[in-house]
Parts: structure tokens; sequence; C-alpha cells
């Protein structure tokens, strides 16, 4: 009876800990399924993926933009429902804007004291998604989860182990901001969108450089907080010593320094802030010029939360934790060339590729998640016009990919984007050309006169109305044409249908743009340039934020496992099915 007994309790151990099934989702965000099916000779691993199972283009979100479209495939929502329409939203009462992902909450309790703001009480980060991402469900079944680097998920959940990806901001506060030091002259310091221009002086080869770290909220006038970075370059060769605190870099001029972790003062000698950033000698003779990276959070020693648990971060050692670290803003003010532009987006890459190997190295059963963010934001850049370079950094993620294959050949192994890729040669000013059908109205010093206007656009495809009707709206948009070529500029308006809660952040009217045109950058901050259309001259020379039809994603799948008709929104579904 004895033996019996224990046969049965050895039997019943084992069933409560066999493994379970393994699934793994590789997410290229950015993969374009047109860029793919002209490449496949180059692309031997998804080549062999289509060949033994499906390949199908994945219908995205309206809008086609990463948070939206992301937002979906964790929640199997549409942005009605998950509320999260753009990159950044607008406050009805006052139009300001913000980011659409994530909130910071500060602390309930202050105790004021001299010039310092004592917290009683902790500060917290909180997400602006709603809807229930689908591997919490797979946990809450008892699967074993991770999530490496997903976007539109900051502050990471408590499922599982996750490392947080877009939406992660630097520790300035900010979703990326570099800073560019030079003696040249011919420069002045002031303020660039994405970064700093400072302009310093070397002295006997000498020059302490004021890294900028995160406002100090402990203090009232909330002062940027710094470290102080000691420069010698060598008089004769093109070579740099850098010294922040007990820390040392070596770099010639051309080359990148390793990660420097950094501790921002926020209380002298009592309460301080890590960071860390890697620094770039664009040049050391004649001139001093020096790239220094946004100030990434450490990962060994996190001063806001990217992981969970706190513990999981540290297994990668140091790498970019900010959710977007392509530096294109770099490129965009004229600090980077595309080679050193190249050279900074492949140092994401390398981190990338080094995570995946590390997250195999830990993974043994269960459902796995990893995010490359490197065709996205080097497509912005190189689309059509630097084909090769591109086609690189795809090969080097399909080599990851192939690495997948080989290490987890019995693993149901699924590669999807969230939307694909378009030219970018026409930059729409919505709120010029709503000015120019009387629908928006300005004020005697050029702001916009709120009481009388009755449409206006923020952020990429977001239209807001206030007086005017959406059937009018809607025809006008549809009939838009260039005057320069005759074009369609809109090609399809969507109109919203928000659940009660989401109201107050959603637009009325989602605008899609026909191929080669999107809404400028001024648009996107509410601006009123001089002219509705004009020739886009930026770096950033391609885009996907517009008609969801014109840029589908990717999705290869095994046989059986794709929906019926893929989209982001049914995606999650059919994964959970995989663990029943």
């Amino acid at each position: 009876m004895f033996k019996r007994l224990a046969l049965g309790f050895i039997l019943l151990i084992a069933g409560c800990s066999r493994p379970h099934r393994k699934v793994i989702v590789i997410g290229v965000d950015g993969m374009d399924p047109g860029f793919v099916e002209r490449h496949w000779s180059a692309l031997p691993h998804l080549d062999a993926l289509r060949r033994k199972g499906t390949f199908s283009r994945l219908q995205t979100t309206t809008p086609p933009q990463s948070p939206v479209a992301w937002s979906t495939f964790i929640t199997g929502l549409d942005p009605d429902q998950h509320g999260i329409y753009d990159f950044v939203h607008r406050n009805p009462k006052t139009h300001q804007l913000f980011l659409s992902t994530d909130k910071t909450i500060d602390p309930r309790f202050i105790l004021p004291l001299g010039p310092w703001r004592i917290p009683l009480s902790s500060s917290h980060v909180e997400s602006l998604r709603r809807g229930t991402p689908f591997w919490a469900t797979l946990a809450e079944r008892g699967v074993p989860v991770t999530i490496v680097r997903i976007p539109a998920n900051y502050p990471p959940l408590s499922k599982g182990r996750e490392i947080a990806g877009m939406g992660t901001p630097d520790l300035r506060g900010t979703q990326s901001t570099f800073a560019f030091y030079t003696d040249d002259d011919a420069v002045t310091s002031h303020d660039v969108s994405g970064g700093l221009i400072r302009r310093v002086s070397v002295r006997d080869s000498h020059v302490d450089l004021a890294i900028e770290g995160p406002p100090n909220s402990l203090r009232e006038d909330h002062a940027w907080s710094t470290v102080s970075m000691a420069v010698d370059i060598d008089p004769e060769r093109s070579v740099a010593r850098l010294q922040v605190g007990e820390e040392q870099a070596v770099i010639q001029q051309g080359e990148w320094s390793d990660w420097i972790p950094a501790d921002f003062p926020l209380i002298p000698h009592v309460v301080s802030a890590r960071g860390m950033f890697r620094v770039f000698a664009k040049q050391l003779h004649p001139h001093l010029e020096l790239y220094v990276s946004p100030v990434n959070i450490d990962p060994q020693r996190p001063a806001l939360p990217i992981s969970y648990p706190a513990s999981f971060g540290k297994e990668f050692g140091r790498f970019y934790t900010i959710g977007i670290p392509e530096d294109t803003s770099a490129i965009r003010q004229g600090v980077f060339d595309l080679p050193q532009f190249l050279s900074q987006t492949n140092l994401v890459l390398n981190d990338e590729r080094r995570m995946l190997r590390n997250s195999l190295d830990q993974y043994r059963d269960g459902f796995l998640f990893f995010y490359f963010s490197s065709v996205d934001e080097n497509s912005h850049i190189l689309w059509g016009r630097h084909d090769a370079d591109l086609l690189r950094i795809y090969s080097a993620v399909d080599a990851s990919i192939g690495e997948v294959m080989q290490r987890e050949p019995d693993a149901t192994l699924i590669v999807m984007s969230d939307h694909g890729f378009s030219t970018f040669d026409r930059a729409a000013n919505l709120n010029t050309w709503l000015l120019e059908q009387g629908l928006l109205a300005r004020t005697p010093n050029g702001g916009i006169d709120w009481a009388n206007t009755q449409a206006y656009a923020l952020g990429l495809n977001a239209l807001y109305l206030t007086g005017a009707n959406r059937e009018d709206m809607k025809r006008r948009l549809l009939a838009w044409r260039d005057p320069d070529n005759g074009h369609v500029v809109v090609q399809a308006v969507a109109e919203t249908h928000p659940a009660p809660n989401n109201r107050d952040v959603a637009p009325d009217l989602i605008v899609g743009y026909s191929p080669g045109y999107r809404a400028s950058w001024a648009t996107g901050l509410g601006e009123v340039p001089d002219v509705d259309l004009e020739d886009n001259t930026d770096a950033w020379i391609a885009d996907h934020c517009i008609d969801p039809a014109e840029v589908p994603g990717v999705l290869f799948a095994p046989k059986g496992v794709a929906p019926q008709q893929p989209s982001l929104k049914n995606l999650s579904g059919a994964i959970l099915k995989l663990f029943p």
C-alpha cells in the first residue's frame, strides 16, 4: 500500500512539473512585406520559414503607428478600446500635448525644507493603455512568460519576466535627448528637437563638460542635475581620455566609448540617480566635437522601473534601455552623417542580437517574445535611397532568426511586424489646410483662436472637431489635391467610436495619407506653417503613418497557426490558442 501511494505521489509531482509547449515570437518593428519579397535570396531563414510554413501580410491598425499597433497586438483590442491613438494625445481643456502611453504620478505628500522638497510618499509610473496583455492570461494559466522590450509596455507588468520597450524614457524624462559639445566658434549653445547643442572652451587640451541628467525633483526649482566629464585631448594624436568620477575611457577620433555609468546628485552626498551614456568622438582636432548619447537608465542600478523583477534587467549587462534607442534626431539635426548614424544603430543592433542570445540561454519552455527595433528606425533614414545598407540590417535580423531556428528546432516560431513602410516625399501641414478651408482661426499674434476654430490637428494622424461635421470633413479631406502634381493627398479617413473612458483622448477622425505624403512635424505639434504642402527635405525620408491599407506588416507562422485573415488584433488570440 505504501509503495502504491509513493508511486502515485511521484507521478503527481511529475505531472505538475511537465514542460509547457514552446512558443517564440520575434517582433520586428517595421519589417515590410514588399522589401522581404524583393530580397528572399539574402534572407534565407525567413525564406525557409515561408517554405515550410506560411507567409502573409498582417493587417495593421488605424492609424499604423507603433504604439497604437503594438497596443492592439498586446491586448487584442482596437484603439477605441485600449485608448492609444497616437504617440501623443492632447488635454481637451488646455490643448496641451502629453505622451499617450504612460504618465508619472508625483508623490502625494511633500515636505518643503528650504530649497528642497522631501517626498513623504513615493512616485510611480502608470500605464495609460487599457486592456489585458495576452501574456498576463498565459501567466495566470501557469505558463512561463518572458517579454523582452515589447513596445507600449512601460512600466513593465508584474507577470513573468519583462523588460520594458518603446515608451521607456531617458533619465531626463524625455523620449530621447542627446548632447553635442564643440569648441567651434561658428556654433552657439542652443536646444534643438531631440538634442542639446553646447558651445564649450578647450584650454591646454582640457575641458570639463557638464553632462545634464534628470531634473532634480527634490529641489523647488527642479534644476537639472549634472555630472562633470573631464576630457583630456592628446595635443598631437587624435585620442582623448574621458573621466567621470572614478570611471575612465580612452577613445580615438571616430570611435565610440563603452557605457560610462554616472551618479547624478539630487541631494549632495545623500541621494543620487544612476544613469549611463556613451560618447562618440566625432572630431578631436582641429576642433572638439563630442556626441553624448541620451542618459539611459542603468539596468545594473535602475533609477526607474525598466524590468520585472528588477533583477531581470541585470542579467543582460548594460544595454540601451531608452524606448527608441536609434538616434534619428542626431542625423536629422546634422550632428551625424549617414555612416556615423549607421555606426550608432549598429551598436543597438549588436545589443539586440546579444540580448536575444541571452534570452535563449535562459529559455526552457513556455512563451518568449523578443523585439527588434533596428529595421524600423533605420528604414526611416534609408528607405528607397540606401537599400544596400537597409538590406544588411534585414540580413542581420534574419541571421538572428536563424539562430533561434537552430537552437530551438521544436519551438513554434512566429515572426511578425507591426507595419510596413512607404516613402515620405511631401509634408502635409494639415492645420494650414484647415485654415485655408475656414475651419481653423488664428489670433492676432499667430496662435490658434480656439473659440472660433472648428477643427485642428495634433499628432501624426489625429484630427479633432469642435464644430465641423464629420461627413463634410471627410469629403473635404478626400478631395484634397496636391497643386504641384495633382496627386491625392489623403486616401482614407476613419471615424473613431471610443469607449466612454477614452472619449477625452480620442480624436474624431484618423487621417490616412496617400503613399509619399505624411503629416509634417509641425502638424504633430499643432503648429500652422505658411504653406499647406511642401517637399520633405529632412533626413527622415520614409514613414508608415499613412493609409493603413498601404503599409501592412508581415507574418511568418507554421501551418495552421495563422488566423484566416491575419491582423494584429487577432494574432494574440491565435497565440493564446497554442496554450490550451
